[in-house]
């Protein structure tokens, strides 16, 4: 049974900043653009497989064009957001509880317990337990001053040149071990150890059990992955600019950061559209870590992805200052006040749609027809979101995980 508390109450939504939840609305369809290469196949293409597909260039240019102005970007947004949340999560229940971390690290392992099913049990490109894992750490950052926040965060996005240098020297791969346990698991399996995955997953007649033998060892290529790309300080140090973000309460005050919003819109663009698109000519010439030349990659995603995700957060608030928030923006902020519930939806519809327990168009079709679907399925999710919230409170995850997190009962529909 969930207990009523009455030290502290979730966030009510005329308490919060509609922005912030415009701003991970937005976040919601970069995330959906990038996960489709995953969900379609496509990612996990040889060229001959993609020059097999008759739109074959207009793939390609797209592939790119996503490569340097999607990939990256947005769970940096999300990223920045989720430290936001933390800020205020800790000032809001410092208020009105007397174990206020208490809160917050039982929201995080509920997430834990989300993002772990997520990826075990339905998809491998998870996030959420990442978040979670990542946002264990950020109470050690409570009370350390702005300067030193902002300090580590930079020294943090910049951290991944220095450990790959550090690969390049010793020509090691910090991922290695769980590369071998996906391996070991693949041999029982029987998932292709080639690198032909695509093949397996998407072949003609695949189904529940090419899927589930699919996930077997996809948690160990998926932390593979985070750590030899060193997404974790990437992650960790997104969090801490939310932090700093949140702890001086500029989302609230947007107003008065006109000029910091011009500036990091400036050379945000300045700085992230060159760098990005040598960074994905960079990403496909075949050339990673530990090799000398793989270490471009790294300092072109370094120097590009934060940039140009500053410069589009920017647009965005400058564009609700100027419109005192009346645009078309507003619909995107059900999108984002119920975020969790779109990314699993997200991943469903994926599943349905890609997958052989599905429609099976996996390995069928490139980003020319992906990308308008994915689109569309957007458009839905906003609609959907728009209609729920003229009748709930919360999105249907949200509400649990909320009422898991506070130990209490809470309303899920609206009183008129």
């Amino acid at each position: 049974m969930i207990k009523r508390s009455p030290l502290t109450n979730p966030v009510i939504s005329d308490e919060r900043a509609i922005i912030l939840d415009v701003l991970r609305g937005f976040a919601i369809l970069g995330i959906f653009l990038d996960n489709v290469f995953s969900f379609s196949g496509y990612g996990f293409f040889n060229m001959q497989q993609r020059e097999a597909l008759p739109t074959f260039y207009q793939d390609a240019f797209l592939s790119i064009f996503e490569l340097a102005f999607v990939h990256g970007k947005f769970y940096s947004i999300f990223s920045l957001l989720f430290g936001i949340g933390f800020s205020i999560s800790l000032m809001r229940n410092k208020e009105k509880a007397s174990k206020p971390l208490s809160i917050f690290y039982r929201r995080l392992f509920i997430l834990l317990i989300i993002g772990a099913s997520h990826l075990y049990f339905l998809w491998e490109g998870d996030i959420l337990l990442l978040y979670a894992l990542v946002g264990f750490v950020l109470p050690l950052f409570k009370n350390c001053s702005n300067k030193t926040i902002l300090i580590w965060a930079v020294a943090l996005i910049a951290s991944p040149i220095f450990i790959d240098c550090f690969k390049v020297f010793f020509n090691v791969h910090t991922g290695s071990f769980l590369q071998d346990v996906a391996f070991k698991i693949d041999k029982k399996t029987g998932l292709p150890t080639d690198g032909n995955f695509a093949s397996f997953l998407f072949k003609e007649g695949s189904g529940w059990r090419e899927w589930r033998i699919w996930q077997a060892s996809s948690w160990a290529y998926r932390y593979a992955y985070i750590i030899e790309s060193n997404r974790i300080p990437k992650v960790l140090g997104m969090f801490l600019f939310g932090f700093y973000v949140g702890r001086k309460m500029m989302y609230a005050h947007l107003e008065e950061q006109i000029t910091l919003l011009k500036k990091l819109k400036k050379w945000g663009f300045i700085i992230g559209i060159p760098t990005s698109i040598a960074m994905a000519f960079f990403e496909i010439d075949g050339n990673g870590i530990p090799t000398v030349v793989g270490l471009a990659d790294t300092l072109l995603y370094a120097v590009s992805v934060v940039p140009l995700c500053f410069a589009y957060v920017a647009t965005i608030c400058l564009f609700w200052i100027k419109t005192a928030g009346k645009n078309k923006l507003k619909y995107l902020s059900p999108v984002g006040r119920m975020a969790l519930t779109n990314y699993l939806l997200q991943t469903l519809l994926g599943i349905g749609i890609f997958y052989g327990v599905g429609f099976g168009l996996g390995g069928k079709i490139g980003p020319t027809i992906f990308f308008p679907i994915v689109i569309a399925i957007y458009f839905l999710q906003i609609i959907f979101s728009n209609c729920w919230f003229k009748h709930f409170n919360y999105g249907p995850v949200e509400w649990i995980w909320r009422q898991l997190t506070y130990l209490k009962r809470l309303p899920i529909k609206k009183t008129f």
